[in-house]
């Protein structure tokens, strides 16, 4: 069959490395009808505040699934982001970011088995982006999470977990300070992991799993955190097995999946072909298992550890 996904090729390297991973799924024998709309940058210039035209929503939500370049966002003034204005509007409520060492690739971290997951949640937190001027030199963001947020996320965790045989699963929170907001998701987690007997969880703050994570990443299999958390443990995770160049990601709703890399869109490399495609490939491999193309995923996927391993 021939599947109809939308491509946002994105802004900077973003139009080069998806471009990679849409010639690699055309080698994998997997027919895809890419319906290619805009978002980011230029559309900024257009005028559009939200980054993302009609169109763009409009085929997203036709289709259900999107493959997504990385896309510019104005820092400290202008918009908001047109990637947070994604997740909110189609209700992408958990992002799923692997990180698995490559064999080849050299890190301080080599032959120590790293594969975790970070399950973050997508819509709420401090990335809401509710925030104003409350006076001229003092500025407030609202943390809004709600239980029902938490439900999701903490079970899209279990779920993931469990899918995959893995044994432990840590919530990452600021609960000792955030009460409230951040032991939501604590309290939240204890509740719904009864239900889980077979998985081993674990409370963890999320100061102590940065430290952890780079003391001994082995030791974790997947870690359910808060948006602004998860952003940043990511990041920090992608750096233990070679950089972002080896960091996919997924946006989980209940109707609509896109799929992208943790990376940025790097303006300064644009243009010049020497950025490492393998986060967008990887988000591309995550994009055929959830359309059930398991082979394509895996030849893919070896591809790309064979290609390490001879470098």
């Amino acid at each position: 069959m021939t599947y109809k996904i939308t491509l946002i090729p994105g802004d900077g390297i973003g139009p080069e490395v998806t471009t990679s991973a849409r010639q690699i799924i055309s080698a994998s024998g997997v027919k895809i009808d890419w319906e290619v709309c805009e978002a980011g940058a230029e559309v900024f210039k257009k005028g559009i505040t939200t980054g993302v035209p009609q169109e763009t929503m409009d085929s997203i939500s036709q289709n259900k699934i999107a493959l997504k370049g990385p896309l510019s966002t104005p820092v400290g003034y202008g918009e908001k982001s047109a990637n947070v204005t994604l997740r909110k509007m189609f209700e992408t409520y958990g992002n799923i970011r692997p990180v698995k060492e490559f064999p080849g690739v050299q890190t301080p971290y080599s032959g120590r088995g790293i594969d975790l997951v970070i399950v973050r949640e997508n819509v709420e937190d401090l990335y809401a982006g509710i925030e104003h001027m409350q006076t001229p030199g003092v500025a407030q963001c609202l943390k809004l999470i709600s239980r029902k947020g938490c439900e999701k996320i903490v079970r899209l965790g279990f779920e993931f977990a469990r899918s995959q045989g893995r044994k432990t699963i840590h919530c990452a929170t600021k609960a000792n300070i955030m009460k409230f907001s951040e032991g939501m998701l604590k309290r939240t987690f204890e509740d719904i992991a009864t239900e889980y007997p077979e998985i081993e969880a674990h409370h963890i703050i999320v100061d102590n799993c940065a430290h952890q994570l780079v003391k001994k990443p082995e030791q974790f299999e997947v870690i359910v955190t808060t948006n602004m958390n998860g952003d940043i443990l990511s990041d920090l995770s992608s750096a233990l097995i070679g950089g972002l160049g080896f960091a996919p990601g997924a946006n989980i709703g209940d109707n609509v999946c896109i799929f992208e890399a943790v990376h940025g869109s790097a303006p300064k490399y644009a243009g010049k072909n020497v950025i490492n495609p393998m986060a967008v490939i990887l988000s591309a491999v995550m994009m055929l298992r959830h359309l059930g193309e398991f082979k394509a995923a895996l030849d893919i996927e070896h591809a790309l550890y064979v290609t390490c391993a001879v470098d």
